[in-house]
């Protein structure tokens, strides 16, 4: 088994595992498929990949928001 990463829950140490949570998210929050630009999938790609936190996913989108 590989380390433990402490940037994912115990639950998504795996690129299947993220993939599953970043599922639950969108069914729970069907915004973030239904309203998903193409930035923000990439953005999801990358935290499946391991490459970004959850928390990362966020600063971004929220960075990349339009100000009101």
């Amino acid at each position: 088994m590989s380390s433990y990463d402490p940037r994912f829950g115990p639950n998504a140490q795996t690129p299947q595992q993220r993939a599953n949570v970043l599922r639950q998210l969108q069914l729970t929050h069907p915004r973030l498929k239904t309203h998903a630009s193409l930035q923000a999938q990439q953005l999801y790609a990358r935290y499946v990949a391991g490459e970004l936190s959850w928390g990362d996913v966020r600063r971004a989108l929220d960075e990349a928001a339009p100000q009101a």
